[in-house]
């Protein structure tokens, strides 16, 4: 892997109070203003800015006072488990008592407002449908909802075409003509501020007087927001880093729902400890897995209950999903790898997209080994699993400079027909195809993928920030890191570089490799990098090492101390 520094830019802007290692490292991700930097709740984005959310209010608050039922339509993943477990949660703070929800389940009904999952709200009495994380492309289910006379508001995140479906509101900062400023909003957080929308109205019209309600705190909910902002790595702009930042800051005071904490608990994690990188990597792969392999619904209940008893519960079958998963997504992707070793390619005939399918690829666990081959090969990767006989369903995983639901719209349109239906963003999407169109869809794909990749390197690089000084190598410049997220999607956490003398080396874990460095200076540091190659690591011919590393606290058996944790690793 190539290690690339950072150029230098000014950072004069900022104040001299920021330590000047830190301020640089700001300033190269674009913090033009101290202000950007603030991370209390007053500085939120107004929502009166958000295109359709007074006509979406006007709804809802017309279903609560007359008890109409609403049915909260999710999503199967992380972000649409958090998005509808806050919108039960904050409907059923302001008084509605006629509220539940449907989560289709991917095997069955695939994603979103699906036809088939309307006439499932209907039996269940719905009167208005609320979707969250999906909608704006679910043309077919809202006919069918007005068919039924069923009122539809939608509340996504997802990127529109440019036609909208016929809803009675849509709440979508990425519709178009929509003024609201951060675009990067996921699911959970356009849901989070509609019913902070709603909480104004309904004060408004003094309802929570009239009813003997408390008016909710919605802060409370912030917890869930922050889980599923990050697991849905949308990018941290200033507006998404103050939802991570106050939602981690009740999770580590003791102030999250119980799922979060049994959560937190199975995963064997302190959660006064948490950063945003632990709800990515460590919460929600385990809320994740029952949408993937199970029904989502458990990660929602997990979410819901306010006992602590079913919270632990339901958190240890996650837990064990989750590991099944793991095994699951080990056992497809060595398939692929051996697949693509196979066909003996060289770096320069391997195809500038990959698509990969087999008859027994598990269709919860595509998504992310299109993510990891993605990472192996540097390349644009759709991975197929069965809908059902007729049906493929698709996963894909970007790099930087293909906007991949860009090209699966221009792939559509040129070539009309291979494609069912599509929508994502510029790092995912997701799409159905006939099993019989996967060889022209293939052919058409690297064709299109190598037209958008003309002239740009296909190698995966890390972006450093440089050397750090010696004297920052502390306990407590590595904590100030640490507080100055939260770190993330679009807002990198600070990556540096430099050369070392390699004094030990060990395999630890089955493959992770244990380092003992020395500094130019002559102190020595820990080190470990995960997930090495044992055929490369240990090598005890290598005696020097440049490695690409962020700073770590290590803390064992009441030791505490610095340690490197090594992205990349390249012998000298």
């Amino acid at each position: 892997m190539q290690i690339r520094r950072r150029s230098p830019v000014s950072d004069e802007h900022l104040p001299d109070s920021i330590n000047p290692t830190l301020k640089q490292i700001y300033a190269s991700r674009g913090i033009t203003s101290e202000q950007q930097l603030e991370r209390s709740a007053k500085a939120l984005l107004h929502y009166k800015d958000m295109s359709g959310v007074d006509t979406a209010v006007r709804i809802l608050a017309d279903a609560l006072a007359k008890g109409r039922r609403i049915i909260i339509v999710g999503d199967f993943d992380a972000d649409g488990a958090t998005s509808t477990a806050l919108s039960m949660l904050a409907l059923g703070m302001m008084g509605s008592k006629n509220h539940d929800y449907l989560v289709p389940n991917r095997f069955n009904f695939g994603y979103g407002l699906s036809p088939q999952i309307v006439d499932v709200a209907h039996e269940q009495g719905a009167q208005v449908i609320m979707t969250v994380d999906n909608g704006i492309a679910c043309f077919a289910g809202v006919e069918r909802a007005k068919e039924l006379g069923i009122t539809v508001v939608i509340t996504d995140h997802h990127l529109a075409a440019e036609s909208l479906p016929v809803a009675d509101a849509i709440v979508n900062p990425n519709q178009p003509n929509c003024s609201f400023m951060s675009k990067n909003l996921a699911g959970v957080g356009v849901a989070f501020y509609l019913m902070l929308a709603l909480r104004a109205h309904m004060r408004q019209i003094d309802w929570f007087t009239q009813n003997n309600l408390a008016v909710p705190n919605l802060a409370d909910l912030l917890d869930i927001v922050a889980l599923g902002t990050v697991a849905d790595v949308v990018p941290l702009d200033e507006n998404n880093r103050i939802l991570v930042h106050q939602g981690l800051l009740r999770i580590r005071s003791d102030k999250c729902r119980p799922g979060i904490q049994a959560l937190v608990d199975v995963a064997g994690r302190d959660k006064r400890k948490m950063v945003a990188s632990d709800l990515g990597f460590v919460i929600g792969p385990r809320l994740n897995a029952a949408g993937r392999l199970d029904d989502m619904s458990m990660g929602i209940e997990c979410l819901l209950t306010d006992s602590d008893y079913k919270a632990k519960q339901i958190a240890v079958e996650l837990d064990s999903l989750n590991r099944e998963r793991r095994e699951i997504e080990q056992s497809m992707q060595q398939e692929a790898v051996t697949a693509l070793e196979n066909l003996q390619l060289s770096e320069q005939d391997m195809p500038h997209g990959l698509v990969l399918y087999q008859a027994d690829f598990h269709q919860g666990v595509i998504g992310i080994l299109a993510g990891r081959i993605k990472e192996k090969y540097f390349r644009p990767t759709i991975a197929f699993a069965h809908q059902d006989d007729e049906i493929l369903k698709g996963s894909a995983r970007s790099i930087p400079g293909v906007h991949i639901r860009d090209l699966l719209e221009e792939l559509s349109t040129r070539y009309p027909g291979v494609i069912i239906k599509f929508g994502g963003h510029a790092m995912a999407a997701g799409l159905s195809i006939e099993v019989g169109k996967l060889d022209e869809f293939k052919l058409r794909f690297t064709q299109l993928a190598e037209e958008h990749l003309a002239g740009k390197p296909l190698a995966g690089e890390l972006i450093s920030d440089g050397e750090i000084p010696a004297s920052s190598l502390t306990l407590e410049f590595s904590q100030l890191l640490k507080d100055a997220g939260p770190w993330g999607q679009g807002f990198p956490e600070p990556l540096f570089d430099g050369e070392f003398e390699l004094v030990e080396q060990r395999i630890v874990g089955q493959k992770h490799l244990k380092m003992m460095l020395r500094m130019p200076t002559g102190k020595l540091i820990d080190a470990i990098a995960f997930n090495v190659d044992t055929q490369i690591w240990p090598n005890e011919q290598c005696k020097h090492v440049e490695l690409a590393y962020k700073l770590d606290i290590n803390e064992f058996r009441g030791r505490t101390s610095l340690q490197f944790l090594v992205e990349g690793l390249n012998p000298l």
